[in-house]
């Protein structure tokens, strides 16, 4: 059975799309998510329509609007029998009504019930979200937007029906803001992006939009990279000034990001692995091939492991060339022969075989799809974690997001997603790493603050912890938090600074604040520097790194941009083209000279 996404009307058929618009913001390593989808009724009737869509498992909903006509309704959180029978009400004396729901089955998954939807009339559903974003085996932090109408499986399903592959008659828009206290080095994507736009001459803010033209027929996976990725980071947000002070919206919270290092000698030498493959009818053809290739990684590296299982035997045994042999030959001959997806028996069985003392049990879990009973899953998987760590895998597009998760998250293993064979092996091998890695346990976190600073832990406990993986605090700070120590020198904006550097004639002049302002040292400002010029090549750095880094708050320095662009002209030099061209090798930025108004 193929579950549909979108505006739905009561018999499960879609209501046409019109256009989508999404804006990311990725603040270090967690993303805000706004979603506009725009839909019409093209029908002669009235249609009660229902919006079913997939969120990832971890994501927190803090908005949720819906527009019928002129009819603006915001969603406010209600305990949810009130909610269903205020919504029937509503509906039964004529009036337009909103029920908003997570399914029963999957956390991952939202229903919102909008009413009668009029015929000729448009619908528009505005979402935001907020989810962490996922470490990849090579640093990368993955956001992934799921297509809405892409088909994805449950349990009962057969053999998957095609793929989209006709012509998408709707739009899609989508920009993404990316910002981090490190340098970011390049964003990825499985679809055609436009160049990275840098907001700042130390890389720590860009701009990215997927290109023009793009078909919203598949899921669009984005990549975000930073510099010194390992290095751990705090984010601080300001309380709002009009809450009140103490409350959780009033006060800053912190978000901690670390990155553990461990030296060598705690690895671990000996263990149980079990490796649990999806052989639904969705892993046909090259999702089953590509799922056999971990199988083979496996048996080449765990040559100092003690027992391995495939899930085809009814118990571990030890690890021998004769049953690495017998290993490889089942998972050659695996098809996706049996069915719909159905995790929840194997696990049982799994769990119901002894534990082999002092041989940590390790499981490895392949899918592409999801299952009706997530939240079931997940339990099982929860209430067996002091028995064994859980790393899972999810293959393809259509894998659920709150299932792939949510039993890594509860079996204190890692979570993967692979939507290609070229990133399989790494992923696969980083999983290994922590698996052959011993359960760093009774983690503690001492915070040095200022007496007058108080701090209130908001997220739970980190239970686990594996080298090279992130793992995040959240923290509310109460009290003097705003008064900086002594010893701490406030940063200033590089654009107010720039900006009251400028001379009352309309220059720069060529001094050391200027070169702070422009991120650079005054050796690199003066090594650049082409021969006999002075407030010349100050002016035209100045003009360069507004025009490169600043276009987003053009606003605020246009003025003073066009003056400093007379001053140059009127200085008539012949060497401003020679100056524009040295300008932009030293803050890596390629703007045009015209582009200065010169």
């Amino acid at each position: 059975m193929v579950r549909s996404c979108g505006l739905l009307t009561a018999q499960k058929e879609p209501v046409p799309l019109k256009s989508i618009e999404v804006e990311l913001e990725v603040r270090d390593h967690v993303a805000t998510v706004v979603s506009t989808l725009n839909y019409k009724n093209k029908e002669n009737k009235p249609l009660e329509a229902v919006f079913v869509f997939p969120l990832p498992g971890d994501a927190a909903v803090c908005h949720f609007s819906a527009k019928i006509g002129q009819t603006q309704i915001v969603a406010e959180v209600k305990e949810k029998q009130k909610a269903r029978e205020e919504y029937d009400d509503a509906l039964s004396s004529g009036q337009q009504a909103f029920l908003l729901e997570e399914s029963d089955q999957s956390p991952d998954i939202f229903s919102l019930s909008v009413g009668s939807l009029p015929p000729g009339e448009s619908a528009s559903i505005r979402l935001e979200y907020v989810t962490e974003l996922a470490v990849q085996a090579d640093d990368g932090l993955r956001f992934c937007l799921p297509a809405v109408l892409n088909p994805r499986y449950q349990t009962g399903s057969g053999v998957p029906e095609t793929s989209l592959s006709y012509t998408v008659p709707y739009s899609l828009s989508f920009s993404a803001r990316v910002s981090s206290p490190r340098p970011i080095s390049k964003v990825e994507s499985n679809c055609s992006l436009d160049p990275l736009q840098y907001l700042n001459t130390d890389q720590t803010q860009a701009t990215v939009n997927l290109a023009a033209g793009h078909k919203f027929d598949r899921d669009v996976e984005l990549l975000m990279y930073y510099k010194d990725a390992h290095q751990p980071t705090a984010v601080v947000e300001a309380g709002q000034a009009s809450a009140e002070p103490g409350s959780l919206v009033g006060d800053p919270v912190v978000m901690v990001s670390l990155y553990p290092e461990f030296p060598q000698s705690v690895m671990s030498s000996c263990g149980e692995f079990v490796f649990l493959m999806d052989r639904s009818g969705s892993m046909s053809n090259t999702r089953i091939r590509s799922a056999r290739r971990p199988h083979y990684i496996f048996p080449v590296l765990l040559r100092i492991l003690c027992y391995m299982n495939t899930s085809s035997r009814d118990k571990s045994v030890e690890y021998s060339q004769q049953t690495m042999k017998e290993s490889l030959k089942k998972v050659e001959q695996m098809e996706a022969n049996l069915g719909g997806t159905e995790i929840l028996e194997p696990l049982k069985h799994i769990y119901s075989q002894p534990c082999i003392p002092n041989q940590p049990r390790q499981l490895f879990v392949f899918t592409d799809g999801e299952v009706g009973n997530t939240k079931e899953v997940i339990d099982l998987v929860k209430n067996n974690s002091d028995s064994h760590r859980c790393f899972s895998f999810g293959i393809g597009e259509g894998a659920s997001s709150a299932l792939i998760n949510g039993m890594a998250k509860e079996g204190g293993g890692h979570a993967q997603f692979i939507t290609g064979t070229d990133r399989m092996q790494p992923k696969v091998m980083q999983s290994l790493r922590f698996a052959l890695q011993p359960a760093v346990v009774d983690i503690s976190v001492t915070w040095d603050l200022p007496k007058e600073v108080s701090v209130t832990v908001l997220s739970p406990p980190i239970k686990t912890l594996f080298q090279g993986q992130r793992s995040l605090i959240y923290a509310q700070l109460t009290g003097q938090v705003g008064a900086a120590p002594s010893h701490v020198v406030p940063t200033r904006d590089p654009l107010l600074q720039l900006v009251s550097l400028q001379e009352a004639s309309g220059c720069w002049l060529l001094d050391p604040a200027l070169a702070t302002a422009l991120g650079k040292t005054s050796k690199e400002v003066e090594k650049s520097k082409p021969e006999k010029v002075g407030c010349l090549w100050a002016t035209v750095l100045a003009l360069i790194w507004l025009h490169a880094f600043k276009m987003d708050a053009k606003d605020e320095w246009e003025l003073l941009a066009m003056k400093a662009a007379s001053w140059l002209r009127a200085q008539n030099a012949p060497c401003v083209s020679e100056c524009v061209e040295a300008g932009n090798v030293l803050l890596g930025s390629s703007v045009k000279k015209e582009a200065l108004g010169l």
